[in-house]
């Protein structure tokens, strides 16, 4: 089962941190052939090297698995009345994150799938799409994801990295207080999973951090100062028999709290306990 291709936001806003504007650059004629699905402007739109990473097809390079990638797509998404809505961008030098809400019917039902999307631009030529998301909201199963990056050399300063610090170590309290008041995590299935205020975010923690074995590899960080974007490898041992790629947005208030944290990825979380 494809997914939705919607790169277009994440890709301008790195072509306008890393390139001059030029309306007949090879990344906007890219980003109008992905629009229209040409075969023919797929061809001639990218001279250099594009890689797509995504979670079901893995790898995507070359022109012609890009054309069949984006086609494939497209009619599935036409198939379910996909609308596309942009959640937030974030942007820091050549690479930009972009979140995305996809409205779709699935078997007559509405859903809403939270998607990200990392463009990063190397040069003028080549261009590296990632995404992230759960598949469980389109097919009702949790997709075991290999990494995609490697772990880096950076971690998050400030609250994001108080609040990872917190979790590594399994400090429940730790990781409610880097929130406001009123703050929220997001799981990856987005509205029906989503944990407000201290009590329900405490209750949350409490049921992830019960083994006390939380670890994750920080592969790279995009930060515009309000968001923070953390694309990671979990290599919790009780959680993942081997590491899995995800992705989480940190958003801060004003006064440097967590507003709210937003998950991408497939990774199994302990089920809430029972009542007896």
């Amino acid at each position: 089962m494809p997914w939705f291709p919607d790169f277009v936001g994440a890709a301008e806003l790195a072509r306008r941190q890393s390139l001059p504007y030029d309306a007949d650059d090879p990344v906007k004629r890219y980003l109008t052939a992905l629009s229209d699905g040409s075969p023919h402007a797929l061809e001639v739109s990218w001279p250099g090297r594009i890689v797509v990473q995504d979670p079901r097809a893995g790898a995507v390079t070359g022109h012609r698995d890009l054309r069949r990638f984006v086609a494939t797509n497209q009619e599935w998404l036409q198939a379910r009345r996909a609308r596309i809505e942009t959640v937030s961008s974030i942007a820091e030098g050549p690479r930009a994150v972009v979140e995305l809400l996809a409205r779709l019917e699935i078997a007559g039902t509405p859903v809403d799938w939270p998607v990200a999307v990392v463009a990063e631009a190397a040069d003028r030529y080549s261009l590296h799409l990632r995404t992230y998301c759960s598949q469980l909201v389109v097919d009702g199963h949790r997709h075991r994801r290999a990494p995609v990056l490697g772990p880096g050399a950076v971690r998050p300063e400030g609250v994001v990295g108080r609040h990872l610090d917190a979790l590594v170590a399994g400090d429940v309290d730790g990781v409610v207080a880097t929130f406001a008041e009123d703050g929220y995590l997001r799981e990856a299935v987005g509205g029906p999973d989503v944990h407000r205020g201290s009590e329900e975010l405490h209750s949350f923690y409490s049921r992830v951090l019960k083994t006390g074995d939380v670890s994750f590899e920080c592969c790279q960080i995009t930060d515009d100062g309000v968001r923070c974007a953390v694309e990671y490898n979990d290599v919790s041992a009780g959680r993942a028999a081997s590491p899995q790629a995800g992705l989480a947005v940190f958003e801060r208030t004003g006064d440097g709290r967590l507003a709210g944290v937003r998950c991408y990825d497939d990774i199994e979380l302990p089920a809430p306990d029972r009542a007896p």
